[in-house]
């Protein structure tokens, strides 16, 4: 392929108009666009956030789950939306982070789409089991709210303990409990 002529304009010594003519090689073109490209790629996926800017009812930052709006929340959002949820009321129980975590997934899962009356059961460790039971769904205003409770026996054979509360679910899908 052969080169092609453009013109240009610049100024002269004296201010006036000059037209210049250039040749250009469309090859070399070609390997100067990719150049470019690569250059503008490599130094777009160097960014990076420090979290995001959302807030939760209360102004608290909520930490990202996703930087991929096109995708649904991950459960990390939804579980800390609960605020520690009903398992962190019930007086005297002391659980791990891995433990709270299912049970915290379970009080998600019995509020946005379990059925009324029907229990949601994790397992934890050391024998550690919880359940969560969730009522008849209703409106306050514009919200879906239900009420819920979890019991948890903290070992086999132990009388299970147990909190009741209310949640209330945003627009974002997220519950805030009452």
């Amino acid at each position: 392929m052969g080169r092609i002529p453009r013109l240009y304009r610049s100024r002269g010594l004296e201010g006036g108009k000059k037209i210049r003519m250039a040749i250009l090689d469309p090859a070399t073109s070609r390997v100067k666009l990719a150049g470019i490209c690569l250059a503008v790629l490599c130094v777009s996926g160097c960014s990076t956030t420090s979290g995001s800017d959302r807030l939760d009812e209360t102004g608290q930052q909520v930490a990202e789950a996703t930087t991929d709006t096109s995708e649904p929340e991950t459960s990390a959002f939804y579980i800390q939306a609960l605020k520690g949820g009903l398992v962190s009321k019930i007086p005297d129980v002391k659980i791990s982070a891995a433990d709270r975590s299912r049970a915290l997934e379970a009080e998600y899962k019995v509020l946005e789409n379990t059925p009324s009356g029907q229990a949601v059961a994790w397992q934890g460790s050391g024998g550690m089991k919880g359940e969560v039971i969730a009522a008849v769904p209703y409106q306050v205003g514009s919200q879906n709210c239900r009420q819920y409770s979890h019991s948890i026996a903290l070992n086999p054979g132990a009388a299970p303990k147990l909190a009741r509360g209310a949640a209330c679910r945003n627009p974002n899908g997220s519950w805030t409990p009452l």
